[in-house]
């Protein structure tokens, strides 16, 4: 008798504590079960032809990392600003975007935009430079960063704790899904997509209202336009899936969701930032 009273006491406890867990979470998701993010990356033709308007007729926002150094930003510039009008959010993806040549499978990456070759100072100050371009678009200085290529380091320094003051949070290419205590500001993980059924996106998003996480998502293109592309039906498929569950998912771009993160965390954090 006694044991099944322990035993009771223990369950409640449990119960008592996850929905704790649960409340909490609730409260950064704006009292939902989770948040989704919609990253589109490099700034290319279809954000504008086919990511944008999808997420348009949902009434639906995302984050675009822009690279200063695309032929996109200038030509379609005024379609920049309207989306940005429109709620979605205009990251940072550095001004020429420079990945590291000296890893494996970077054959694709020239001497300029070498990061490797790059010196801490370089990097910060075009990153720099890329946030005056994205505020004279955008009219706005509350903004995301997102590695190119996913790279940290230049010479084992990591060039963005120099720039932690100038953006909200950043945006890395690690898959995983995480509560808001969880999550590292410095290096926010993301699945990136490329090829995948609209069925695996939307088991994703089950995954993280089962979970009470945080899914970011890291599209390229969406119907072509790039070498890492989501189907257009796919993407719709999951688009409509938000909208549909919108009662219990929060959809918003990086910026307005790490902001969320930031306050909920404890300022003196013990986590460690990654990378």
């Amino acid at each position: 008798m006694r044991f099944l009273k322990i035993l009771g006491l223990a369950t409640s406890i449990g119960l008592a504590s996850q929905s704790a867990v649960f409340a909490q979470a609730a409260g950064t998701w704006n009292n939902k079960q989770c948040a989704v993010v919609l990253t589109y990356d490099d700034a290319i033709d279809v954000d504008l032809d086919n990511a944008i308007p999808a997420l348009d007729s949902l009434k639906l926002r995302g984050t675009f990392y822009l690279i200063g150094s695309s032929p996109v930003v200038g030509k379609r510039l005024n379609e920049w600003r309207q989306a940005a009008k429109r709620g979605h959010e205009l990251g940072n993806h550095a001004l020429m975007h420079p990945c590291d040549g000296s890893l494996p499978g970077r054959s694709f990456v020239t001497p300029d935009n070498d990061l490797s070759k790059y010196t801490v100072s370089r990097a910060v100050s075009e990153v720099r430079t890329m946030n005056t371009l994205l505020t004279a678009i955008d009219g706005k200085t509350a903004r995301t960063f997102a590695y190119p290529c996913g790279d940290l380091q230049i010479g084992g320094v990591k060039f963005y704790d120099q720039l932690q003051n100038d953006f909200v949070a950043a945006r890395g290419v690690t898959s995983g899904l995480q509560t808001a205590a969880q999550v590292d500001l410095t290096n926010i993980d993301s699945y990136m997509i490329n090829g995948q059924s609209g069925d695996y996106l939307i088991d994703l998003v089950k995954k993280a209202q089962q979970s009470r996480t945080v899914l970011v998502f890291l599209f390229h293109g969406v119907g072509g336009g790039h070498s890492l592309n989501v189907d257009l039906k796919a993407h719709r498929q999951l688009l409509r899936y938000l909208k549909a569950n919108e009662k219990d998912i929060w959809v918003a771009p990086m910026v307005e969701v790490a902001e969320k993160i930031k306050v909920s965390q404890p300022v003196e954090s013990s986590k460690k930032p990654r990378g």
